[in-house]
């Protein structure tokens, strides 16, 4: 998620052909620095698949759920789709790649919001965890409703709303990465 961070933050700004308000991040995978846009979205995707498994190893039995460590799946390997069609769209059948590309998109950032709020909701059953159950919960309903109103709204350019939603989701998935780290020290 770091990588993530770091690379695609910096793109925001060694990119001048880019205005960061208004263009969404998949713009940033063609282009300068477009590689190493596409292998953040890489480490991420791995990143969302290792958090899924790291809460299904680190809750109690109780407190475990298959559906957030396959929706977590689900994410991280939509997301690399979706990284690797936006360069393929420049090569060839511009349509269908930009479908995929939607699609793709769309599966990561609903699958992702989704997982968030289900493991969240399952920290309740673990009481080494249930103290954090209200933070996690809050900030995961907070990216999902920001998630539907940048879907259905339209009330701020494209890439800053889309940058919004994104960050809620980086938000969730450090505080749960730190949280997992903190407790596996333990």
């Amino acid at each position: 998620m770091a990588a993530f961070v770091s690379i695609c933050g910096a793109a925001q700004f060694v990119r001048g052909d880019l205005d960061w308000i208004a263009a969404p991040l998949s713009y940033y995978l063609l282009g300068p620095f477009g590689t190493a846009v596409i292998a953040a979205y890489f480490a991420l995707s791995v990143g969302l698949v290792a958090l899924g498994f790291g809460f299904r190893f680190a809750l109690a039995a109780p407190a475990r759920s298959a559906a957030p460590v396959l929706l977590f799946a689900v994410a991280g390997v939509t997301l690399a789709v979706t990284a690797l069609s936006e360069p393929a769209k420049a090569q060839g059948h511009p349509v269908e790649w930009e479908m995929v590309h939607r699609l793709a998109a769309m599966t990561t950032f609903l699958c992702v919001t989704v997982a968030m709020m289900l493991q969240s909701f399952w920290l309740r059953f673990d009481p080494r965890w249930r103290g954090r159950f209200a933070f996690a919960f809050t900030l995961a309903t907070l990216a999902f409703v920001a998630l539907w109103i940048y879907a259905l709204a339209h009330l701020f350019p494209s890439g800053i709303a889309q940058k919004t939603v994104i960050a809620l989701i980086l938000a969730w998935l450090g505080w749960a990465s730190l949280a997992l780290l903190r407790h596996t020290r333990r």
